[in-house]
Order: structure tokens, then sequence, then C-alpha cells
């Protein structure tokens, strides 16, 4: 068995297509789909069900296909391991992270740029919470930072880094007027520029104002915090934005934000890794710096 046939197999997972995946892995058609009958050959069972185009995995297929990406993150991750013990760690750390965790990266990041001149880091932002999950289980992340409840079910390292708390975020009418916070079910009255219903952050959000026996219709939606930002900015708006996005922005001029109490409710959010022993040197890495990193204090402790 030859790991050039586990990456010609990965590839036609990842691209669903023979002249996509060979073109991926800079071979002709047909040598990867040689390489590929090669592999079952050896193996003694059919891994592709074929016709005049790729019609998918046979059973047997779905299981070796989850063994190459193992075995493939395996090889790299010795070979990153070799490299940092010569010349220091290099590579690229892959991190995604869902919308409302955008800020924790940000803070992981310049440190271990810092701690690891020679390595390079690529965020994957705005994912939802199950692309993570998939990416992760596939090597195709080497972390994340997401909600514990989207990973609990599932066997991956999790690390503590912050509690996620929400305030709403108002136009102010007048100076130093208003209240200093303010409850759930006053605050859906209000009408509210929210995210989109299919992700994490709104169901976190959606379940709070269940928690008080009310439902809100919000007149727009969005897949942005940012883009949360910019429409109460606009004007009539208001939104329920994580606490941790005012350390990105502050209160931006014009704006008040008020924290959700009656309940108070919080969300813990950690770093993800997938669950492997060895930990890959960049993973490794990747978790000193979160254990060197005052993330909670920097981002729960801001003014509201």
């Amino acid at each position: 068995m030859l790991l050039r046939q586990l990456e010609y197999l990965v590839a036609l997972a990842r691209a669903r297509h023979f002249a996509k995946a060979a073109q991926a892995c800079y071979v002709s058609q047909p040598t990867l789909s040689e390489g590929i009958r090669k592999l079952e050959d050896e193996l003694g069972v059919p891994l592709v069900q074929r016709g005049r185009r790729f019609e998918g995995f046979t059973p047997e297929g779905e299981r070796v296909v989850m063994w190459a990406r193992r075995i493939l993150a395996d090889r790299d991750a010795m070979q990153g391991e070799l490299q940092s013990l010569r010349a220091g760690l290099s590579g690229r750390l892959r991190i995604g992270t869902v919308p409302t965790a955008a800020t924790a990266v940000a803070l992981l990041t310049q440190p271990f740029c810092a701690a690891n001149p020679l390595a390079t880091v690529q965020v994957f932002a705005d994912l939802r919470s199950e692309d993570i999950v998939n990416r992760l289980r596939t090597y195709e992340l080497d972390a994340a930072v997401t909600y514990e409840s989207t990973v609990a079910a599932h066997d991956f390292k999790f690390v503590p880094l912050y509690q996620e708390r929400y305030v709403l975020l108002t136009r102010r009418t007048a100076p130093e007027s208003g209240p200093a916070e303010i409850a759930w079910e006053e605050a859906a009255h209000y009408p509210l520029c929210l995210l989109h219903p299919g992700m994490q952050g709104r169901q976190v959000i959606d379940a709070a104002f269940d928690s008080v026996g009310v439902r809100v219709t919000p007149r727009v939606e969005t897949d942005s915090i940012a883009s949360m930002f910019a429409q109460v900015r606009a004007g009539h708006w208001a939104s329920v934005v994580p606490h941790a996005w005012l350390h990105v922005f502050g209160v931006p001029p014009g704006m008040h934000a008020l924290p959700l109490v009656d309940p108070v409710r919080t969300e813990r959010m950690g770093l993800v890794l997938p669950a492997r022993e060895p930990v890959s040197p960049i993973g490794q890495a990747l978790l000193d710096v979160a254990d060197r990193t005052v993330i909670a204090a920097t981002l729960e402790g801001l003014p509201d």
C-alpha cells in the first residue's frame, strides 16, 4: 500500500469527480484510477462505485477513506515534528471559528505567530457548527473555536477559553440616558436584527428568549456579526451581540450596549482539536499559546 494511493482516494472523496481529483493530485485521470484499483486489489474489496462517472463509495470504501485521512494526517504530523526538531515549527495552522468566536481566534493567532515565526495561519471564519465538526473529523482543520455544546457529543479535545455572554446593542437616543441593563423579555419588543436561524449563535439567543416565554421575529437576519453592528448604526434596529465583540468595535459612537439579564445567559466557548495521540506539533503549539493567553480576562473584562 502506497501513501500516494491513499492521497488519490482522499482527493476523490473531496472532489467527488475523477478528473477533478486527478487534477488536484497533479496526475492524469488514468493514473489516479489505476492507483485506486491497485489499492482495491491489495485490500481485496471494492472501494468505489463505478459507472460512467463517479457514483460514490462502497461501505468499505467509506471506512477506508476515513482511515486514509487519519493516516495522511499522521504522516503530515510526523513530518512536522521532524521539521520542528531540525529548524523550529513550520507549516500552516488551519483554524476555524463560528462567527461569534472570531475575536478569540484573533487573540490566539498573534501570540502563535510570535512564538513560531516559521509557521503561518489560515483562518476559516464564519463556519457553521456542523462544518467545524465535519472538518475536524476529516482533518481539514487543525483546530477550531466554537461552543462546547456543539462538540460535547463528539470525541474531540476541548479546552475552555471563555464564557460568551450577550448585550443588546441599540442606538443611543440621548447622552447618559436609559437603564444600565435590560431583561430578555423587554428586549423582545425592540425591532431586531439577528443572526440567521440556522446558526448556532442564533439558536442560543432563541433559547434565551424561549426561557422567558417569548418568541421574536426579527425584521432583518444576517450571517455576520459585523453586519449586525452596521445595521444598528444605520438607524432603526437593535441587535443581540456577543459581549466579546465589543473587544473589536468597542461601543461605537451613538450606540448603547445593555447587558441582557433575567436570566444572565452564558455559553462556554473553547478551543477544539481532533482527538489524536500524540497531538500534532502544530496543534500542540496552539495549545501552548492558549495556555499562556488570558483570553477570558480580555474578552469578559471590557466595560459594558
